[in-house]
């Protein structure tokens, strides 16, 4: 079946031991009692583990809702595919020193199995932030790197900058997180033997990467921006691995199965689904995913790919929550994709964010209300009709707000904008919205999903797939 088809079809037995007996004493009498040994639990072959970057449960929640309505629902009643996973936990999301986190901290978290600071990658907590000193004397295991060690295939796919933290957190560590170009380590640290997380990407071992970011890899005469005007890290990727490198989704597609692929699709990071145009030649996160897996899947030891949903992160950053979800819908795709196209007996699926937003719904609208539009009450909630609801400055409003950030407004407050590109209205004024520091949900389907349950801290997930991977 081709990718194509698949991807088609989804827009629309546990291996057990041979078992042996034991004998015992019955209870100090003369018969014996046969006692089957206790099964040992499966192993996964793959793991995928999918994380949008800033989908708190209130983003799951407006997703849900806003993809039931784009399907003719009233929406809250729609189900998004990871939503049907038997197991389900709640997250604990801070870093050691920040009580609301971002995504360096969190995602080193799910790749290392250590909580760390905000803003460093792959390093410990005792280091400090910005120092390549400090980074290289705190290094932490890398699940990525164990998994080549152990004869895995090993895929990153995202739609932010491939060099940015929640992908990077993969293959990288970085005492700063903004290091993704040799041009942006500080005069005083370059040279200490610390590298740029461009350069760790091209000379880690994987098997397929695919996002944004080309403008970390190469120098001003390709129109990026390291340090060497004629630097081409992809050119010396290529010359090394005899992989791939690819720019768009038809050369992708074209790329060869059986060598390592790396796709750079956008200078920065890749196209919001809300802004991109018939015919773009960026591939959406759900190609990307079918891509990675169709390649992955080949290696016969099994494989390890995280995809990440990143540009949700980015739509709440700029206060536009149509963005945000249309990007949560394409992530839930990509999901459907992976459910319809693994095995569940070998494969375990884990979809989480690395934290919130302080993105809220509210305000009472009525059943089947537009999620993206102004607040329309229930009958019989005060006085029902069809026009919106007032606050007390004689404005009606958004079912969805945030706490914080660029849509906050000084002075006498306009009728608000609704649709997808509409900002939304908040409270505090910010530049840019902020994470939020409540947990966030972890759904597990495939061998070791069982252990997913309860209030786990965020560190705990990289336990979790090196557990369903049979390496504890």
């Amino acid at each position: 079946m081709t990718i194509h088809r698949s991807l088609a079809l989804a827009a629309a037995s546990l291996a057990l031991g041979a078992c042996s007996t034991t004998t015992v004493s019955n209870y100090g009498g003369d018969e014996p009692l046969a006692v089957a040994p206790p099964v040992e639990a499966p192993r996964a072959k793959n793991v995928i583990l999918f994380i949008g970057d800033g989908m708190g449960i209130s983003t799951i929640t407006a997703a849900r809702i806003y993809a039931g309505q784009k399907q003719g629902m009233s929406g809250e009643e729609y189900a998004l595919p990871f939503e049907t996973f038997d197991n389900v936990a709640l997250v604990k999301t801070y870093n050691t020193n920040a009580q609301v986190p971002d995504s360096a901290g969190t995602a080193t978290a799910m790749h290392s199995g250590k909580k760390t600071r905000i803003g460093v990658l792959g390093i410990g907590p005792e280091a400090a932030s910005g120092s390549c000193e400090d980074a290289l004397a705190h290094p932490l295991p890398l699940l990525g790197e164990e998994a080549k060690q152990r004869g895995l295939a090993l895929g990153i796919v995202t739609t932010t900058r491939i060099t940015h933290a929640t992908p990077a957190s993969v293959y990288a560590r970085s005492p700063d997180r903004d290091w993704e170009a040799d041009s942006a380590i500080p005069e005083d640290q370059r040279g200490k033997g610390c590298a740029d997380i461009a350069s760790q990407l091209v000379a880690a071992n994987w098997d397929v990467a695919l996002g944004g970011g080309t403008g970390a890899f190469y120098g001003k005469e390709m129109g990026g921006m390291r340090l060497d005007p004629d630097a081409n890290l992809p050119g010396e990727w290529t010359t090394r691995t005899s992989g791939t490198f690819v720019r768009s989704a038809a050369a992708l597609e074209a790329a060869p199965m059986d060598k390592p692929v790396l796709g750079l699709f956008s200078p920065s990071h890749m196209t919001y689904m809300a802004e991109r145009e018939s015919g773009s030649q960026e591939p959406t996160l759900t190609y990307m995913t079918a891509q990675a897996i169709a390649r992955l899947d080949r290696d016969p030891d099994g494989f390890y790919l995280m995809v990440e949903g990143g540009r949700i992160d980015h739509g709440h950053h700029a206060g536009q929550a149509g963005y945000a979800l249309e990007e949560a819908v394409e992530f839930a795709r990509a999901i459907e994709y992976a459910i319809a196209n693994t095995d569940p007996e070998e494969t375990l699926i884990m979809v989480t964010a690395d934290h919130s937003h302080v993105f809220t719904i509210a305000g009472y609208p009525r059943r089947g209300n537009d999620i993206l539009g102004l607040v329309v009450p229930p009958e019989g909630l005060m006085s029902h009709s069809d026009e919106p609801l007032k606050a007390s400055d004689g404005q009606p409003y958004t079912t969805l707000g945030y706490a914080n950030g660029p849509g906050a407004i000084a002075g006498e407050r306009p009728r608000p904008d609704t649709g997808v590109s509409a900002r939304q209205q908040a409270t505090v004024p910010l530049g840019s919205e902020t994470h939020a520091g409540e947990d966030v949900a972890l759904y597990a389907q495939g061998p070791g999903a069982d252990e997913v349950r309860g209030v786990i801290e965020q560190n705990v997930i990289y336990d979790l797939i090196r557990s369903a991977f049979g390496w504890n």
